[in-house]
């Protein structure tokens, strides 16, 4: 164990925020393994302080992760990389995050929550994304941020309600290939029509916290799954993953097809190119817990039965904003 590492290993998370509240600007002057590290720490993602997990807290960590990722990739140049490659060396910041399920979920009206302390598999692509999407832009306040998650999160970047909030995957991928976020390259990469029928949501409205509190969102659900259900999807079967790797890139947003009924996708993440040339799933993991830079996506998805194949959707450029 290193030095730095010995160190974060003896701090818990409240002594962490006092060292780096006071650092400030110093921060840049710190050598990035050890930026990485303060990041990236599992004692960082604990649940050891419980009491902190209020909203007000949760915000001012997220804000203090967010700066740092700024920084970090300021320092760096990132903005001058292609955007899938910026996406990658975000999402390795990101490496040992919690994995927390149904942050984006709360009593009453809908709100844009935003939280980098425990991620899912949707959030940790989504955060990626948009935090690249804002260094391109050269707009990167910590309001540009939850702008740019607002645009990319909601049906044609619009927040109304519940039912305004992309979902389903496949909802997503349209939307904001609409947007000009994202294209689906799935098709031109050896794919194959993809024919489910998504339901999940409206026949099972009881694992919902705002369905439940608002049931008249049901129908609305329920019509929206039926627009869904009325276009052409496209994924990439398991037998065909293999060979379409080859055309994968960095930054690439997974979609992992699943064979349950009622839904489209059952996971996400992101494509990453590792120095041996090898596609892995860079993504934020159920089963263990985190944020991990998992094995080859060849691999991983036949290690999973109700994983049928992939679809795939690549990060489009985008233009600064003066």
């Amino acid at each position: 164990m290193t030095n730095e590492s010995s160190i974060l290993s003896s701090m818990n998370r409240r002594e962490f925020f006092s060292l780096t509240a006071g650092m400030g600007a110093s921060m840049y002057l710190m050598p990035p393994r050890l930026v990485s590290l303060l990041l990236r720490h599992e004692n960082f993602y604990s649940s050891q302080d419980e009491e902190l997990r209020t909203a007000q807290n949760k915000e001012s960590r997220t804000r203090e992760i967010f700066s740092q990722i700024i920084k970090r990739a300021k320092r760096e140049g990132w903005k001058s990389l292609p955007v899938g490659e910026c996406m990658g060396n975000i999402g390795l910041l990101l490496l040992g995050t919690e994995y927390v399920a149904g942050t984006l979920e709360g009593e009453g009206p809908e709100t844009c929550r935003v939280d980098l302390i425990g991620l899912d598999c949707v959030t940790f692509f989504e955060n990626v994304l948009c935090i690249s999407r804002i260094l391109k832009k050269d707009k990167t306040s910590f309001n540009d941020f939850k702008a740019e998650i607002i645009f990319t999160r909601y049906r044609e970047g619009i927040l109304t309600d519940y039912t305004s909030r992309l979902h389903y995957t496949s909802d997503w991928i349209y939307d904001n290939e609409k947007k000009k976020v994202v294209r689906n390259i799935t098709m031109e990469i050896g794919g194959e029509e993809f024919p489910f029928k998504v339901s999940f949501m409206s026949k099972n409205p009881h694992y919902y916290q705002a369905l439940k509190e608002f049931p008249v969102f049901i129908e609305t659900i329920a019509n929206l799954e039926k627009e869904i259900n009325k276009r052409k999807h496209w994924y990439i079967p398991k037998r065909k993953i293999r060979e379409a790797q080859k055309h994968i890139q960095t930054g690439d947003i997974i979609a992992l097809a699943t064979d349950k009924e009622g839904l489209d996708y059952g996971h996400t993440g992101l494509a990453y190119r590792d120095q041996r040339g090898k596609i892995r799933l860079l993504h934020a993991s159920q089963k263990k817990k985190k944020v991990l830079l998992d094995t080859e996506l060849y691999e991983y998805t036949q290690s999973i039965e109700t994983h049928i194949g992939i679809t795939v959707a690549r990060p489009l450029e985008v233009k600064q904003v003066k």
